[in-house]
């Protein structure tokens, strides 16, 4: 498609797409801010890694498993594990089971974190997210995600 027969943004749609990116950046900063102002050690990131672990059974999960689920590169997330372990919030294990790649498992001081950090989140995603959106609004906005992730899902 050459540049002429490129369907350009109109105004609105234009409008729709800079809130949408602004929305990318100011949300995740929000909920982040939150965390630290009710005094918790944990990034964002720290968040989502300990409640993904915290939803599996044996609260563990593959690295390779957590860095699919979270759309992360594994370097990426083998770094921010180290991190974390440093901090006792997780710990890696190797996969007795074929010897190739490892676990990595939450910890009780990850557990406790993210207990203690779960109800200010909650009440933050409320307050900045949902506040203010009624049923319908809610229902629009989810299918409209939902197309959205089949689409980018499917590259």
């Amino acid at each position: 498609m050459s540049q002429s027969e490129t369907p350009w943004l109109d105004e609105r749609e234009m409008q729709v797409w800079r809130r949408w990116l602004r929305v990318q950046t100011e949300l995740p900063a929000a909920l982040s801010r939150a965390l630290h102002a009710d005094g918790t050690d944990l990034s964002l990131q720290d968040f989502e890694t300990l409640v993904r672990l915290s939803e599996t059974p044996e609260g563990r999960l593959r690295i390779s498993v957590l860095a699919e689920q979270m759309h992360w590169e594994r370097s990426r997330l083998s770094h921010h594990l180290r991190r974390m372990a440093g901090r006792q919030l997780v710990c890696k294990q190797d996969c007795t089971d074929d010897g190739r790649g490892a676990f990595v498992s939450i910890t009780d001081a990850g557990q406790d974190a993210l207990a203690g950090a779960a109800p200010g989140h909650v009440r933050a995603v409320r307050e900045y997210f949902l506040d203010g959106v009624d049923a319908d609004e809610l229902a629009a906005l989810d299918r409209v995600l939902e197309r959205i992730l089949e689409r980018t899902a499917a590259e």
